[in-house]
Protein backbone atom coordinates (compact mmCIF):
# COMPACT_ATOMS: atom_id res chain seq x y z
CA UNK A 1 0.00 0.00 0.00
CA UNK A 2 1.08 3.51 -0.73
CA UNK A 3 0.21 6.00 1.52
CA UNK A 4 -0.08 9.52 0.80
CA UNK A 5 -0.98 12.48 4.32
CA UNK A 6 -2.80 15.50 2.49
CA UNK A 7 -2.48 17.51 6.14
CA UNK A 8 -0.42 19.89 6.47
CA UNK A 9 2.71 17.88 7.83
CA UNK A 10 4.21 18.18 11.51
CA UNK A 11 6.11 16.60 14.52
CA UNK A 12 7.80 13.67 13.42
CA UNK A 13 6.23 13.70 9.53
CA UNK A 14 7.60 16.84 9.52
CA UNK A 15 11.28 16.95 10.02
CA UNK A 16 11.73 13.34 8.76
CA UNK A 17 10.75 14.94 5.30
CA UNK A 18 13.20 17.48 6.01
CA UNK A 19 15.68 15.57 7.30
CA UNK A 20 15.25 12.70 3.91
CA UNK A 21 14.77 15.13 1.45
CA UNK A 22 17.09 19.06 2.31
CA UNK A 23 19.44 17.21 4.37
CA UNK A 24 20.31 13.73 3.21
CA UNK A 25 23.66 14.72 4.32
CA UNK A 26 23.53 15.58 7.95
CA UNK A 27 20.89 13.00 8.52
CA UNK A 28 22.65 9.85 6.78
CA UNK A 29 25.82 11.03 9.12
CA UNK A 30 23.90 10.72 12.05
CA UNK A 31 22.46 6.97 11.05
CA UNK A 32 26.07 5.97 9.64
CA UNK A 33 27.44 7.27 13.05
CA UNK A 34 24.73 5.14 15.20
CA UNK A 35 24.59 1.83 13.14
CA UNK A 36 27.72 1.00 11.99
CA UNK A 37 27.28 1.08 8.37
CA UNK A 38 30.41 1.62 6.10
CA UNK A 39 30.94 5.73 6.27
CA UNK A 40 31.79 5.32 2.23
CA UNK A 41 28.26 3.31 1.83
CA UNK A 42 26.49 5.88 0.08
CA UNK A 43 22.46 6.35 1.93
CA UNK A 44 19.79 6.34 -1.07
CA UNK A 45 16.50 6.99 0.22
CA UNK A 46 13.60 5.89 -1.41
CA UNK A 47 10.92 7.06 0.47
CA UNK A 48 9.10 9.79 1.86
CA UNK A 49 10.39 11.89 -1.30
CA UNK A 50 9.20 15.08 -2.66
CA UNK A 51 8.88 13.62 -5.94
CA UNK A 52 6.93 11.14 -4.42
CA UNK A 53 3.95 13.22 -2.61
CA UNK A 54 6.12 12.12 0.24
CA UNK A 55 4.58 8.75 0.03
CA UNK A 56 5.21 6.05 2.71
CA UNK A 57 4.84 2.20 2.01
CA UNK A 58 3.42 -0.81 3.74
CA UNK A 59 2.82 -4.53 3.19
CA UNK A 60 4.41 -5.72 -0.23
CA UNK A 61 4.42 -2.30 -1.34
CA UNK A 62 7.41 -1.40 1.00
CA UNK A 63 9.13 -4.64 -0.14
CA UNK A 64 8.56 -3.74 -3.73
CA UNK A 65 9.50 0.04 -3.11
CA UNK A 66 13.21 -1.46 -1.69
CA UNK A 67 13.60 -4.24 -4.26
CA UNK A 68 13.47 -6.67 -2.02
CA UNK A 69 12.08 -10.39 -2.85
CA UNK A 70 12.09 -12.61 0.41
CA UNK A 71 13.68 -16.07 -0.52
CA UNK A 72 12.44 -18.04 2.15
CA UNK A 73 9.55 -16.42 4.27
CA UNK A 74 6.84 -14.74 2.39
CA UNK A 75 5.73 -11.46 3.98
CA UNK A 76 2.06 -12.56 4.15
CA UNK A 77 3.19 -16.02 5.88
CA UNK A 78 4.50 -13.48 8.46
CA UNK A 79 2.40 -11.05 9.09
CA UNK A 80 -1.61 -10.14 7.30
CA UNK A 81 -2.01 -6.59 5.86
CA UNK A 82 -2.01 -3.59 7.03
CA UNK A 83 1.18 -3.61 8.31
CA UNK A 84 3.60 -1.47 9.46
CA UNK A 85 3.56 1.64 7.65
CA UNK A 86 7.21 2.93 7.16
CA UNK A 87 8.23 6.83 8.33
CA UNK A 88 11.03 6.25 5.59
CA UNK A 89 12.77 3.86 3.71
CA UNK A 90 16.84 3.69 1.99
CA UNK A 91 18.64 0.94 0.49
CA UNK A 92 22.51 1.83 0.39
CA UNK A 93 25.11 1.73 -2.45
CA UNK A 94 26.31 -1.58 -0.95
CA UNK A 95 22.85 -3.19 -1.33
CA UNK A 96 22.30 -2.79 2.55
CA UNK A 97 18.79 -2.00 3.65
CA UNK A 98 17.13 0.99 5.76
CA UNK A 99 13.73 0.66 7.58
CA UNK A 100 13.38 3.83 9.74
CA UNK A 101 10.51 4.92 12.36
CA UNK A 102 10.76 8.42 13.41
CA UNK A 103 9.23 10.12 16.54
CA UNK A 104 9.14 13.65 17.99
CA UNK A 105 7.34 13.11 21.25
CA UNK A 106 7.22 10.69 23.85
CA UNK A 107 3.58 9.86 23.67
CA UNK A 108 4.03 8.55 20.36
CA UNK A 109 6.28 6.01 21.35
CA UNK A 110 2.88 4.62 23.62
CA UNK A 111 1.24 3.64 20.53
CA UNK A 112 -2.03 1.71 20.32
CA UNK A 113 -2.57 -2.16 20.59
CA UNK A 114 -3.29 -3.76 17.69
CA UNK A 115 -6.29 -3.69 16.47
CA UNK A 116 -6.43 -6.52 14.18
CA UNK A 117 -8.89 -8.87 13.64
CA UNK A 118 -9.28 -12.42 15.26
CA UNK A 119 -7.73 -14.17 12.10
CA UNK A 120 -4.80 -11.82 11.81
CA UNK A 121 -4.18 -11.20 15.21
CA UNK A 122 -3.55 -14.84 15.36
CA UNK A 123 -0.56 -14.91 13.27
CA UNK A 124 0.45 -11.31 14.70
CA UNK A 125 0.55 -13.32 17.97
CA UNK A 126 2.40 -16.02 16.26
CA UNK A 127 5.18 -14.06 14.64
CA UNK A 128 5.80 -11.79 17.88
CA UNK A 129 6.27 -14.82 19.84
CA UNK A 130 8.66 -16.59 17.16
CA UNK A 131 10.67 -13.12 17.78
CA UNK A 132 10.60 -12.68 21.55
CA UNK A 133 11.64 -16.26 21.21
CA UNK A 134 14.59 -14.72 19.12
CA UNK A 135 15.71 -12.51 21.13
CA UNK A 136 14.93 -13.94 24.61
CA UNK A 137 12.36 -12.46 25.51
CA UNK A 138 9.96 -13.73 28.29
CA UNK A 139 6.50 -15.12 26.26
CA UNK A 140 4.46 -13.88 29.20
CA UNK A 141 5.58 -10.38 28.34
CA UNK A 142 2.68 -8.75 26.57
CA UNK A 143 4.01 -7.13 22.63
CA UNK A 144 0.49 -6.63 21.14
CA UNK A 145 -0.16 -3.87 23.54
CA UNK A 146 0.77 -0.10 24.00
CA UNK A 147 4.24 -0.14 22.47
CA UNK A 148 2.84 -2.78 19.78
CA UNK A 149 3.82 0.06 17.15
CA UNK A 150 8.12 -0.80 18.40
CA UNK A 151 7.74 -4.25 18.59
CA UNK A 152 6.21 -4.75 15.19
CA UNK A 153 9.17 -3.13 13.58
CA UNK A 154 11.89 -5.48 15.47
CA UNK A 155 9.05 -8.44 14.16
CA UNK A 156 9.88 -7.20 10.40
CA UNK A 157 13.91 -7.14 11.26
CA UNK A 158 13.56 -10.19 12.39
CA UNK A 159 11.82 -11.45 9.19
CA UNK A 160 14.18 -9.49 7.02
CA UNK A 161 17.53 -9.88 8.69
CA UNK A 162 17.03 -13.38 10.24
CA UNK A 163 14.58 -15.71 8.12
CA UNK A 164 15.47 -14.73 4.84
CA UNK A 165 19.09 -12.97 4.82
CA UNK A 166 18.13 -9.78 3.79
CA UNK A 167 21.03 -7.42 5.46
CA UNK A 168 18.45 -4.97 6.77
CA UNK A 169 19.04 -2.51 9.35
CA UNK A 170 16.24 -0.84 11.72
CA UNK A 171 16.80 2.94 12.40
CA UNK A 172 14.56 4.60 14.88
CA UNK A 173 14.93 8.33 14.93
CA UNK A 174 13.52 10.57 17.79
CA UNK A 175 13.81 14.43 17.45
CA UNK A 176 15.02 16.63 20.16
CA UNK A 177 13.34 20.05 20.54
CA UNK A 178 10.02 20.39 18.85
CA UNK A 179 8.48 22.78 21.18
CA UNK A 180 5.22 22.39 18.48
CA UNK A 181 4.64 19.25 19.66
CA UNK A 182 5.90 18.78 23.72
CA UNK A 183 8.85 17.74 22.61
CA UNK A 184 11.60 16.63 24.76
CA UNK A 185 14.56 19.08 24.80
CA UNK A 186 17.31 16.82 25.57
CA UNK A 187 18.80 13.45 24.46
CA UNK A 188 19.06 12.33 27.49
CA UNK A 189 15.02 12.96 28.02
CA UNK A 190 14.32 10.49 25.55
CA UNK A 191 16.84 7.95 26.43
CA UNK A 192 15.04 7.82 29.72
CA UNK A 193 11.76 7.22 27.72
CA UNK A 194 13.23 4.67 25.70
CA UNK A 195 15.01 2.72 29.16
CA UNK A 196 11.59 2.38 30.25
CA UNK A 197 9.75 1.03 27.24
CA UNK A 198 12.50 -1.50 26.78
CA UNK A 199 12.87 -2.78 30.06
CA UNK A 200 8.71 -3.49 29.68
CA UNK A 201 8.93 -4.91 26.91
CA UNK A 202 11.60 -7.40 28.47
CA UNK A 203 14.77 -6.45 25.66
CA UNK A 204 17.92 -6.62 26.75
CA UNK A 205 20.59 -4.05 25.87
CA UNK A 206 22.76 -7.05 24.08
CA UNK A 207 20.62 -9.87 22.09
CA UNK A 208 20.75 -11.26 18.49
CA UNK A 209 19.76 -8.11 16.66
CA UNK A 210 21.78 -5.09 19.12
CA UNK A 211 23.55 -4.43 16.47
CA UNK A 212 21.05 -3.50 13.46
CA UNK A 213 18.48 -1.78 15.39
CA UNK A 214 20.16 1.82 16.42
CA UNK A 215 19.07 4.92 17.90
CA UNK A 216 19.41 8.26 16.36
CA UNK A 217 18.89 11.45 17.94
CA UNK A 218 18.63 14.18 15.70
CA UNK A 219 18.10 18.06 17.31
CA UNK A 220 15.79 19.81 14.66
CA UNK A 221 17.77 23.15 15.20
CA UNK A 222 20.72 21.49 13.22
CA UNK A 223 18.20 20.61 10.33
CA UNK A 224 16.93 23.80 10.40
CA UNK A 225 20.19 25.35 9.98
CA UNK A 226 21.56 22.67 7.16
CA UNK A 227 18.05 23.24 5.58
Amino acid sequence: MRAVETKEARGSLKWIRVAVNETPDLFGSHIVSASGIPEDDEILWVSPLQDDDYAEYRDQDFLDRLRINLPTKRLSDFWPNLGPQWDALARTKDGRIILLEAKANIPEVVSPATGASSASRKLIEKSLSETKAFLGVDQEVPWAGKLYQFTNRLAHLYLLRELNGIDAYLIFTYFVGDEDVNGPKTVDEWKAALTVAKKVLGISERNPLSKFVSDVFVDIKDIVREA
